[in-house]
């Protein structure tokens, strides 16, 4: 007689009929994993339960099945793609809602449902922090739309536990897209017609798409948007910023100078991916040792602009993440960080050896046999016993060829890594250092961004200064050191608690940040040199933006990439969260889910290593066997 099912194991079965009920599909498979909840591959992928499924994480744990399932049922992703913004903080903003209205159209009928979205969405909000925010220009602009989106399809409140967040921006949201957002319930059952009436409510609140809809939206001439490569366009821009005061624009509580782009970020406009006629080609020089990119740039177009400029750097530091908190902070921090890491150690840590082993299989030893000096072949000391006049057989053990490598990780410390991405970001980093350092391999981890919102003393500096036009980088750059590349993994572990402080993270420079990490690897001895950037958007500095011509900090961005693509020896690749980074980077990975990060990560760096140890000579030796 077999043996009763365990409450775990009847709770997931459960989850699993409730799920493919709720998606409409009888055949969905519903898999329990530790890299859950996630749908990929048409596999529903779900965390394990709680040892008791009746207590409250379960109700959590079905609102995140619940959240999937329903998407399956009401949401085309093909639809989705052509009308999805293109612009990142437009984007995610959209998908939020998006997300919101698959959730009030699924569940209006099943009161069960609602309660388990509620759950699931007062602790998805809980371990991002975002309960925890008590000023309005840090609440994330995506959630608090999200959540007026679905009180007006539900007609019911927020949850009592998200309440207070949203109420810190909802007087600001509503006075500006109050009306917009009523619209929306009379479309909530039509995709395609509520992704048409949300983009009023993006323009609304300054959020508009810089590149019209997609497909389907070119049919409505009347909402087109400017080209963003048209030049015209950008004169436009610029006079529209000038009439502001340059003081950029306008944040959700409706104060230019108080405005914080912590939550969200600009993105580049799509378009072709530049290539301008003044970069360097495959043929050029070679960087030396110590020398820094040409910084020349030229338009979308071909036409010659003026180089990138820095008002002043007086307000600029590279600092060590230790100077930056105190050892006590440090500790605690720390700690924090290595709670998640127990969360995600065995799948990251999976990922890790599997790297190490495929590294430390490229250093294995190989044996030269049939020498006249060495090691006693003892294998073929049976040839003296049946022939006295052979000689005697040594052999010798010969290293296979494996270069000298240091890797730098570049991570971006801009506000929307916030919450869980520069978590599992800091997390990676760490087991891809101690893993690399096992094998040999120098490992160095550096982050970005800036000291002040909005220009801090770099700002005030050029108003004193009567705003001369085009200034150039307005803002104080922070590049941190969180484990040089000669400090033991040991010695630096605690600087990467650093990455979960509040308020560190804030804008980025992506530009002058390469350029930094670049330079260090250049001074470094190694015969290989491999930077690798991880990022979640592109450049974003309001000051900088709003006192310039548009996309410049993008512009710079591209051309110091083009500079070391196509001249130095240095190897540079990146991994985007949420961002198409392949529009800039030639080697380039870009990622839907954080969760993905770790994997990422590990199997770009695995390919480099692998590809190097392809290329390198073929000796005729046989290998030593693994006892």
């Amino acid at each position: 007689m077999a043996a009763p099912d365990t409450p775990a194991e009847t709770f997931k079965r459960a989850l699993g009929h409730a799920a493919r009920a709720l998606a409409e599909q009888p055949e969905l498979e519903v898999v329990f994993g530790s890299d859950g909840p996630k749908m990929v591959g048409g596999v529903l992928t779900l965390p394990h339960p709680p040892r008791d499924p009746s207590g409250p994480e379960s109700a959590s744990l079905r609102g995140q099945a619940d959240r999937l399932a329903l998407r399956l049922a009401n949401h085309d992703p093909a639809l989705d793609g052509r009308m999805r913004p293109a612009d990142s903080k437009a984007a995610e903003v959209f998908e939020a809602a998006e997300q919101a209205r698959v959730e009030a159209v699924g569940s209006e009928f099943l009161a069960g449902v609602r309660g388990n979205l509620d759950a699931a969405l007062i602790t998805r909000l809980e371990r991002n922090g975002a309960l925890r925010i008590n000023e309005a220009e840090r609440v994330p602009v995506a959630e608090a739309v999200a959540l007026l989106v679905r009180e007006r399809l539900t007609g019911r409140p927020s949850p009592d536990g998200v309440r207070s967040m949203l109420d810190l921006v909802r007087a600001n949201i509503e006075a500006k897209a109050g009306a917009k957002l009523d619209a929306l319930a009379a479309a909530s059952g039509d995709q395609a017609a509520f992704a048409l009436k949300f983009r009023d409510v993006l323009k609304a609140l300054d959020l508009d798409p810089a590149d019209g809809r997609g497909e389907d939206a070119s049919e409505d001439p009347g909402d087109q948007e400017p080209d963003p490569q048209d030049p015209s366009a950008d004169d436009d821009q610029d006079e529209e910023e000038e009439e502001d005061g340059g003081e950029g624009s306008q944040s959700m509580e409706g104060d230019a100078d108080d405005q914080s782009s912590e939550d969200e970020r600009e993105s580049r406009p799509e378009g072709a991916p530049a290539d301008p006629d003044g970069q360097a080609s495959d043929e050029g020089p070679e960087l030396q040792e110590g020398e820094q990119p040409n910084r020349q740039q030229t338009a979308d177009d071909g036409r010659a602009v003026d180089a990138y400029r820095v008002f002043t750097t007086a307000y600029d530091e590279v600092i060590d993440a230790a100077e930056l908190c105190d050892p006590m902070e440090l500790d605690r921090l720390r700690a924090l960080l290595d709670g998640q890491l127990a969360v995600l150690s065995s799948v990251v840590s999976r990922l890790a050896n599997k790297l190490q082993r495929r590294l430390l299989a490229q250093q294995n030893r190989s044996w030269m046999f049939d020498l006249e000096e060495g090691m006693l072949d003892t294998a073929r000391l049976t040839r003296i016993v049946t022939d006295v006049t052979a000689p005697l057989s040594f052999k010798a053990e010969s290293e296979s060829p494996f270069r000298d490598t240091v890797v730098t990780l570049l991570l971006d410390n801009s506000g929307s890594m916030r919450g869980r991405p520069i978590m599992v970001a800091a997390v990676c980093a760490d087991i891809l250092a101690r893993t690399l350092e096992r094998c040999g391999v120098k490992v160095e981890i550096l982050g970005f961004t800036t000291r002040a919102w909005k220009g801090g003393q770099s700002r005030e500096a050029w108003i004193s200064a009567g705003k001369p036009a085009n200034p150039g980088r307005l803002n104080d750059l922070r590049h941190i050191i969180y484990k040089a590349a000669d400090a033991p993994w040991r010695r630096a572990k605690k600087n990467l608690g650093l990455m979960m402080r509040e308020g560190l993270l804030k804008e980025n420079i992506d530009g002058e940040a390469l350029q930094w990490a670049h330079g260090r690897l250049l001074a470094r001895a190694e015969q290989r040199r491999i930077l690798m950037v991880i990022s979640d958007g592109s450049p974003v500095d309001d000051s900088t933006q709003s006192a310039n011509a548009a996309l410049y900090l993008d512009k710079h961005l591209r051309q110091v990439i083009a500079e070391i693509e196509d001249r130095s020896p240095v190897e540079l690749l990146a991994i985007g969260i949420g961002h198409d980074v392949t529009r800039w980077y030639r080697k380039a990975l870009t990622i839907v889910d954080v969760e993905q990060l770790a994997g990422a990560m590990t199997e770009k760096l695995a390919e480099l290593f692998e590809a190097d140890g392809a290329a390198g000579p073929t000796r005729r030796v046989q290998k030593k066997r693994a006892a």
